[in-house]
């Protein structure tokens, strides 16, 4: 095999065709269909009845785009360990946790709770305290996609084993939702 000092590169694992007027299909990196999401919008324009069960394009498109994102969510970044070893209270099925500096919680705990609710993720104290340069809270996640998004909106610090990790932003890292106006209510209350 010849290397030629570049990474080795993946295809996007799935993605979304228009196979047809009334489908969109979700199809894997060999070309095989793992899903078809159909719509009829010929039938809500007639607004006949019994016909709302039906999904618009619009709807099916973006729950294919759903369905094609479920790779980019459950892959593994590199760099990004579990907090193995150590402590008794570190759950299994919560291995990835983050801290985030106690003064930075206290100021900006509805921001925090708000976007954390608007995005699905949940996220739980596991009531341990690190004191360094400052006093840390720390919270635990069973999703690694959960934790790192939660790192990079909140400056958090990973955490691998007793210490602070600090591992690069990836490139390809979904970020965080934001509902409309959000900052401009933040700004307008003084949070």
């Amino acid at each position: 095999m010849e290397s030629s000092g570049q990474k080795r590169r993946f295809p996007p694992p799935w993605r979304v065709d228009k196979s047809s007027k009334d489908c969109y299909c979700v199809r894997d990196a060999n070309g095989v269909t793992l899903a078809a999401i159909y719509c009829r919008d010929d039938l809500h324009r007639m607004k006949w009845a019994g016909y709302n069960s039906h999904l618009t394009s619009d709807e099916a498109r973006r729950i294919a785009t759903a369905i094609a994102r479920i790779p980019e969510l459950l892959m593994l970044r590199p760099g990004f360990y579990s907090r193995k070893g150590g402590d008794k209270r570190w759950k299994p099925s919560h291995p990835y946790h983050v801290a985030l500096r106690d003064s930075y919680v206290r100021g900006n705990w509805d921001r925090i709770n708000a976007l954390c609710a608007y995005n699905g993720i949940p996220f739980d104290p596991t009531g341990e305290r690190i004191i360094r340069d400052g006093s840390w809270c720390v919270y635990e996640f069973s999703r690694q996609v959960d934790a790192l998004m939660f790192w990079d909106r909140f400056e958090g610090r990973w955490l691998r084993h007793k210490d602070f990790f600090y591992p690069d932003r990836p490139d390809d890292m979904p970020v965080m939702r934001v509902p409309p106006n959000f900052e401009k209510l933040y700004k307008k209350n003084g949070r």
